[in-house]
Formats: structure tokens, C-alpha cells, sequence
């Protein structure tokens, strides 16, 4: 246990932070996961707003840094992939 008021603060901003980024990276699975069952369900429609809403949550949370840059192009990339094969 950090005895030092500093350090007590940062811990506390710490957790704050660990929690949001949680959340944020538990929404990106959601979205993830939605993309797949409408390009699953073949209505293109769905998809497609499917592909905008997911492609937007990793571009937000790559420029914040909770996930790498990278792994959101990675995943926009595949998801495009298969948005253009259904």
C-alpha cells in the first residue's frame, strides 16, 4: 500500500483509466461479434451498418491507445474482406 499522496493518486487514476479501457475493449468484442452475425445472416444491410459502427469503436479506441493501431486495421481490414465476399 503506496504511503505516499502521489502515488495514492495515481493508483487511483490507474483504476479509473483500467476500467473505462475495459469497457471500451468489452464494446469492440460486442461489435466484433454483432459484424459476424450479420455477415452470418446474409442481410447486407445489417452488415454494413454492422462493419460502421465496429470500425468506428476500434478507430476511437486506437487514437486513446487501449488497443494498438495495428489491431484495429487488422481487424477493419478482415471485416472488409468478408463485408465484400457475403
Amino acid at each position: 500500500m503506496a504511503n505516499i499522496a502521489s502515488q495514492i493518486k495515481r493508483n487511483r487514476q490507474n483504476e479509473h483509466a483500467r476500467q473505462r479501457n475495459k469497457a471500451t475493449r468489452s464494446a469492440i468484442k460486442t461489435a466484433l461479434k454483432r459484424f459476424d452475425h450479420a455477415v452470418g445472416s446474409g442481410d447486407t444491410d445489417a452488415a454494413q451498418a454492422a462493419y460502421a459502427a465496429a470500425a468506428s469503436k476500434l478507430d476511437r479506441a486506437a487514437r486513446r491507445r487501449v488497443v494498438h493501431p495495428n489491431f484495429a486495421a487488422n481487424h477493419k481490414a478482415k471485416m472488409a474482406r468478408r463485408l465484400q465476399h457475403s
